[in-house]
């Protein structure tokens, strides 16, 4: 369960590696290697948050290693795996939180233990570059779910610059006043996929 420091090194690579969905039910069924790629995965996101939370090395390592026993208890009743990033930042923010708490005059001198905290600048561009990869795997996954005609009409529709509603019923065949209602719909059932669902709310993906 140790930490990765450098919050770059998983985060420029997530498209290539397995989807969260994969990775979670292997794990949950005690596949060790599925366990140690989600950890390496999702490593550089606590460590982000814990420089963030302007934690050293040894606190940062303390918060992660919470947050994966915890994990470690819910595995089993993560009901939408695309909620596990959402699910790790937050637990990993109230980690932080209640240590900052524990020590206030600590972390007001920046020093802990002996050790200074170090900013680490690049912390949020990675947590970031890491969230969105997952927002985007999630979106992909989604949108492979939806009708054909939903999913010509958020590709035509989201293309830059995007085409005249004239444009898109000459086509898709469809009648220019039926476009606005059409996209709601479709929009309103990527919103409603549970890996979309898990973006916007991601507790609902997981147990209390």
């Amino acid at each position: 369960m140790v930490m990765n420091p450098d919050p770059t090194n998983s985060a420029s690579q997530g498209r290539a590696r397995p989807v969260a969905a994969d990775l979670v039910a292997r794990a949950r069924n005690g596949d060790k290697q599925a366990w140690d790629a989600l950890v390496e995965r999702y490593a550089p996101l606590i460590w982000s948050i814990c420089r963030r939370h302007g934690l050293g090395d040894a606190d940062a390592e303390d918060v992660g290693q919470n947050v994966w026993l915890k994990l470690v208890s819910q595995l089993g009743t993560i009901r939408v795996p695309a909620a596990l990033p959402g699910w790790l930042a937050t637990t990993t923010r109230r980690e932080c939180g209640r240590l900052v708490r524990a020590a206030p005059r600590a972390r007001e001198t920046g020093h802990a233990d002996g050790t200074q905290a170090i900013a680490d600048d690049h912390a949020p561009a990675a947590e970031e570059e890491l969230l969105a990869a997952e927002r985007h795997a999630a979106l992909r996954e989604a949108l492979t779910h939806l009708p054909p005609c939903c999913r010509q009409l958020i590709a035509l529709l989201a293309q830059d610059p995007a085409p005249s509603y004239a444009q898109v019923s000459a086509r898709l065949g469809i009648p220019a006043g039926s476009i606005g209602p059409s996209r709601a719909r479709c929009l309103d059932k990527l919103r409603r996929h549970p890996a979309i669902a898990a973006l916007i709310n991601p507790e609902a993906g997981t147990a209390a």
